[in-house]
Parts: structure tokens; C-alpha cells; sequence
């Protein structure tokens, strides 16, 4: 039984939250099975193998079929996530932005199989037993980053961004941002603090991507956890139990794409419901956990002044922690 999420809790990504990373990656791989002309991860199937779930292996694999067991809709979640964030940086590193930085990276292979251009450096984010297992998987795989890769090995509630710069992290420079399937398993001011330090970290011109939830009506917390039980209780037969409504943080929060806002960034947004349409997908059906009404978000930061004031603050104090601000 996974246990509820609390202060200072750990995990690996076979363990508690650490195991969502692994569940996006079957996910990732079977959408990859069915559907190329959407996403294309070669990678997503062998990390699971190599994670070693035996019910997530199988499902990733195709030995067992993923009907009942893992709703279309998030088959075709994954598949238009995948693009959006893919789409994200092919847009950014266009634009001229050569410095990316994949927060909370999990199993994501984005290093290895965009067509990064000459030059862009990737900075991926995690544990660091989370970086060191897929830098060993994929060198066992001989697999080749396609930009040059470089991790910054620290618990999000850690000094990351004092690692990130001792990876080589210049905040004077443009930076791709990418906060992917993060902010609800973060607490409310554990996410606030993320999106000031990405703001506080960005030059003018640098670009941010991430999803911004409704806050929830009231008792629709409830439902969402006897909808998590159940997909949980299917898999828990199988030998599986993500005991995911356990993993969550749950309750009202600062939405993410208001708060970028009122921090500088000039937002795009589209929701989930028509990002399916777009890419001609059926539409969802029997939404108790309002995936559709779930924004994506990406944009600009414009207003430079706001950040150097804020910018010269975290020069004068020193960078602060998610566990200073929110006591993880």
C-alpha cells in the first residue's frame, strides 16, 4: 500500500509518486504502439522494462491489452500532452532559445530523441537516483542525446536551482521551460514557489510550458478520489497498487496560468478538450476527473523589469528552497 504523501517523504521510480513517472511512460509507449502519426517514443518501452513493474512491462509491451485497464482517454492524453511539450521546445530552440531546462524529468527522453539544433544544451532535473538510472539505461541501450545533455541531480525540494547552475544554468540567457504532469503532486504554496523560482531564474524572451488545473467545485475533490480508487482497485488484480488518490495533493491552489500572468509571462493557452479536436481525436466522455476543462499553457516572459526586481532579490538572499517555503 502506498502511503500518503507528507513532508519529507521518498521514492524511487517504482515507489509512491515516483511511480507516475513510470505509469506515463507505459502510457507513453502504448500510444507509441497504436498511433506513430501523433507520438513517436521509441524510448518510453524499454525505460519501463528496465523500471521493472511487471503489470506496467506488460502493459507497455502489448502483452496485456490495455483495455479495461487504462481508459483511451489517457491514451490519448499521452498523445497529445507529448506533442504540446514537443511542439514547445521545437518552437523555442526555433525562436533562437538554446538552453532548456526539464524540470522533475522522470523517465522523459526528450534529450535523446528531439532534433535538437547544434548547440542547445538540456537540462534535465530529478533525484538522483531518478538522472542516474535513465543516463545508465540509455547508455545500456546506446542511446545518443541529440543536444548536449546535462542533469541536474536534486530533490525539487532541495537549492535545485543552486545545482542546476553549478550544471551550467545561465540565468542571463533565454531559457525553454517545461513543468509537465508536475504542479498537482507539489502542495499549493510548493507549486507557488516553483513558478516564482522559474520566473526569478528567466532572462526576458525565455519560454515556460505546464498545465494549469480549475480549482475543484465543491465536493468534486471527493469524486476525483473515488474515481483514482477505482482505476486503482483495477489495477491492484493485477499486482499493481499505485494507490494514486494518496499521491495527489488535493484542494484549492492558485491556478498556474493566472499566477504566470501576474508574474510577467504572456500566456497561450487551449484546453485539453481542444487540443483532442485539433488532433482529431474523439472527445472525452465521462470526465469525473475534468481532464478536458484542464488548461495547457505556454508563453513569453515580456515584463523584464518585474523580473530584475525580483531577480535582484534572490541575488541579495540567496535562493530558497521549496522546503523553506512550504515546510516539505
Amino acid at each position: 500500500m502506498t502511503s500518503t504523501r507528507h513532508d519529507g517523504d521518498t521514492w524511487d521510480l517504482a515507489s509512491s509518486v515516483g511511480a507516475t513517472a513510470t505509469m506515463a511512460a507505459a502510457t507513453r509507449a502504448i500510444a507509441t504502439r497504436t498511433d506513430r502519426a501523433l507520438i513517436d517514443d521509441p524510448f518510453a518501452e524499454p525505460l519501463v522494462r528496465a523500471v521493472g513493474i511487471d503489470f506496467l512491462t506488460r502493459l507497455a509491451t502489448g502483452e496485456v491489452a490495455p483495455d479495461g485497464l487504462v481508459e483511451q482517454a489517457a491514451i490519448d492524453g499521452a498523445k497529445v500532452r507529448t506533442r504540446f511539450y514537443d511542439e514547445f521546445f521545437l518552437a523555442a530552440v526555433d525562436a533562437g532559445i538554446t538552453q532548456a531546462v526539464i524540470l522533475a524529468s522522470g523517465l522523459d527522453s526528450r534529450a535523446y530523441r528531439l532534433p535538437w539544433p547544434t548547440g542547445t544544451v538540456v537540462y534535465e532535473v530529478d533525484q538522483p537516483q531518478v538522472v542516474d538510472f535513465k543516463t545508465r539505461t540509455l547508455t545500456d541501450l546506446r542511446a545518443t542525446p541529440t543536444a548536449e545533455r546535462r542533469v541536474a541531480a536534486v530533490d525539487l525540494r532541495d537549492d535545485w536551482p543552486a545545482v542546476l547552475r553549478a550544471a551550467g544554468f545561465d540565468p542571463a540567457r533565454p531559457t525553454a521551460w517545461s513543468a509537465e504532469g508536475l504542479l498537482g503532486y507539489l502542495p499549493p504554496e510548493a507549486q507557488d514557489l516553483l513558478l516564482d523560482t522559474i520566473t526569478e531564474l528567466s532572462a526576458p524572451g525565455s519560454r515556460v510550458a505546464t498545465e494549469s488545473r480549475p480549482n475543484p467545485r465543491p465536493g468534486e475533490d471527493e469524486t476525483t478520489k473515488k474515481t483514482l480508487d477505482h482505476i486503482s482497485r483495477r489495477w491492484r488484480a493485477h499486482g499493481f497498487d499505485p494507490d494514486m488518490a494518496r499521491l495527489r495533493y488535493f484542494g484549492e491552489r492558485n491556478e498556474a496560468a493566472p499566477y504566470l500572468t501576474g508574474r510577467g509571462w504572456a500566456l497561450n493557452t487551449i484546453t485539453n478538450r481542444d487540443l483532442f479536436a485539433a488532433n482529431g481525436l474523439p472527445p472525452l466522455t465521462d470526465d469525473d476527473l475534468r481532464m478536458g476543462d484542464v488548461l495547457y499553457v505556454s508563453g513569453t516572459l515580456v515584463d523584464s523589469c518585474a523580473v530584475m526586481e525580483d531577480w535582484g532579490h534572490y541575488e541579495s538572499t540567496g535562493s530558497r528552497s521549496t522546503v523553506e517555503r512550504s515546510g516539505a
